[in-house]
């Protein structure tokens, strides 16, 4: 039996995730992010080639990786989001399971902030998954504002996701996010007390 905690956190893109995470970490939470390992990953020059296959070689400027142009491509439609997930996955949770090794010495308490938690099938050694969630016109605003992209482009990221009812019927918990910071917090911390 493991001697730590693995709180799976995902959700709908826009929806306050990182803001989650970081009221999880002033409660001793240790995190893994996996938008980090996932640049991590392509900086790996099989991902890089790969990717290049499936999305055109004009992704790649000067040997860097345009994460912009990739995106508009990867998240255009379900589909191309899922060929994106299939090259990339295998890597990401070869990196995480070092990642949660490492940390897992000297933390009780871990919180991975995976946008695909489900995807990856990670969620499978999650003793407890939360999902944060919002309206959906909040988040295109809030996607417009942190990411500097159109409406149009910001829809399309939405729809190539899993719907609020997915996360309902398959997360322990579920956090709305429409209000401000305060309310998040105390309803982030109630959970945080039942886990």
């Amino acid at each position: 039996m493991r001697k730590y905690k693995l709180i799976g956190l995902t959700g709908t893109t826009g929806a306050g995730k990182g803001q989650v995470r970081k009221i999880f970490e002033s409660q001793g939470y240790v995190s893994v992010d996996a938008d980090f390992l996932a640049r991590k990953v392509t900086e790996n020059p099989v991902v890089l080639k790969t990717l290049c296959c499936h999305f055109g070689d004009d992704i790649l400027e000067n040997n860097e990786l345009n994460r912009k142009l990739l995106a508009s491509r990867a998240f255009k439609d379900k589909e191309h989001t899922r060929l994106l997930n299939s090259i990339t996955h295998p890597f990401i949770t070869a990196l995480f399971i070092k990642e949660i090794e490492k940390i897992s010495k000297n933390a009780d308490r871990i919180i991975f902030d995976a946008p695909q938690l489900f995807e990856s099938h990670l969620n499978a050694i999650c003793d407890v998954t939360v999902a944060v969630t919002a309206d959906r016109d909040i988040r295109i605003k809030r996607i417009i504002n942190r990411d500097n992209i159109s409406r149009e482009t910001a829809q399309k990221r939405i729809n190539a996701q899993y719907s609020d009812s997915f996360f309902a019927d398959n997360c322990d918990y579920i956090i709305e996010n429409n209000g401000d910071l305060e309310t998040l917090k105390t309803t982030t911390l109630e959970i945080i007390s039942r886990i």
